[in-house]
């Protein structure tokens, strides 16, 4: 009675494979047939590294990406990061080799002290690979932090209150005010002077800079240079309270012209 049983649900997935119905199976003894062929064995195998690298490049792009960047400090920090990763994946590589090698040899290997090992592997081998990113920590650093940044040719003060963003300018001797909206112009260093009413917020735009604190009674500064026109994602990366994932606001990037239009058109 089993092998009949067995017959009929093979012959059902069978039949709904080539009605292009998706096979299912349930409490079957054995694997059915169509994942033991070649042509499912060579399609799984693709799928999981496709599967893999799709999902971590999904987190690649994106307005509130830092390795999407639109201005030279992001982008600083972009080319640390995949030069972390890359240091990261050559020490990983060169581990994995160093296991496949003692799995494969371990009889050939014994003539080799364990402390060699330790030696060569745990403290030889990555020391290189760490002192390389160090020094280009330090290279990249003056551009993270603004060190080469010309002086600002803008000046914005931002207020932080629970949980919004205010945004000062001055223009033809006015201060005028917009609302999770913050106007830069492209091409320009931008100085961004940002404090808080109530408790401690955090100022981030990813794709153009760094995160700076916002706190009540103190004045912290950062500048930010857009070097493409658009629409950037800011946030408030600092916990703040039950409205804190909706503080948000947005970085509108104008050429010159259009920059001093949107400020001529806000309200004092």
């Amino acid at each position: 009675m089993t092998g009949h049983r067995n017959r009929r649900v093979g012959g059902l997935l069978f039949y709904l494979r080539n009605h292009r119905v998706r096979p299912i199976s349930v409490w079957h003894p054995s694997s059915p047939v169509w994942l033991s062929t070649p042509r499912f064995a060579v399609r799984f195998r693709l799928f999981i590294p496709l599967g893999v690298a799709s999902a971590m490049l999904c987190g690649c792009q994106g307005e509130l990406s830092t390795l999407d960047p639109a201005g030279p400090s992001t982008a600083a920090f972009a080319k640390l990061w995949w030069a972390m990763l890359a240091g990261s994946a050559i020490i990983f590589a060169l581990v994995m080799v160093l296991l496949v090698t003692v799995l494969i040899a371990r009889g050939r290997l014994k003539f080799i002290d364990p402390k060699r090992w330790i030696v060569l592997g745990g403290v030889l081998m990555p020391i290189p690979i760490l002192i390389a990113l160090l020094g280009y920590v330090f290279y990249q650093g003056e551009r993270m932090f603004g060190a080469n940044t010309p002086y600002p040719a803008v000046t914005i003060s931002a207020t932080a209150r629970m949980w919004s963003w205010e945004f000062a300018y001055e223009i033809d001797g006015r201060r005028v005010v917009s609302r999770d909206l913050l106007h830069v112009p492209v091409g320009l260093p931008v100085k961004i002077d940002t404090t808080s009413v109530d408790v401690i917020h955090s100022f981030w735009v990813p794709r153009l800079g760094g995160k700076i604190d916002s706190i009540p009674g103190q004045v912290n500064t950062i500048t930010l240079l857009a070097d493409i026109e658009g629409t950037f994602g800011g946030v408030c990366s600092e916990y703040c309270g039950e409205g804190h994932a909706g503080m948000n606001f947005r970085v509108q990037a104008h050429n010159e012209t259009d920059f001093e239009n949107a400020l001529r058109n806000l309200a004092p």
